[in-house]
């Protein structure tokens, strides 16, 4: 039972990192705008990057390989995202404070289950196996 709720676990969030990095790049317009409108720098190569790392990660995730790096790597990007894109602290025009504080808390949540992750997987037992 706990190696299927692990692979389950594992594969859901793959794929939360693996659709959106995709998302990326076939709606590359729409997520200059967000960008933008939380007047962030250097918007299409920041893009770009957390495309490619995202459909990278998560591929990986998916295959069971480097999970721990994988994780902690998504971890950290997470925080980033969250505190430069969710920041429902601040006023932007168009942007509603409501639904960044929704995907702020939402964030953490998925902060929280890629360090159960990264734990679970860095394991002396688990090291060998994937990572």
């Amino acid at each position: 039972m706990q190696s299927a709720l692990m692979l389950t676990g594992r594969i859901l969030i793959a794929l939360y990192f693996l659709l959106p990095g995709i998302a990326k790049f076939v709606s590359w317009e729409r997520h200059i705008a967000l960008m933008e409108a939380h007047e962030m720098v250097m918007v299409p190569m920041l893009l770009a990057l957390a495309g490619i790392v995202q459909i990278a990660g998560g591929c990986l995730l998916l295959i069971n390989r480097h999970v721990t790096v994988c994780a902690l790597g998504f971890a950290v990007m997470v925080l980033l995202i969250n505190f430069n894109l969710h920041d429902f602290w601040n006023v932007y025009d168009g942007v509603n404070a409501e639904r960044e504080t929704q995907n702020f808390v939402k964030n953490m949540a998925v902060l929280a289950g890629l360090l159960v992750l990264a734990a679970a997987h860095s394991t002396p037992s688990r090291d060998a196996s994937g990572d």
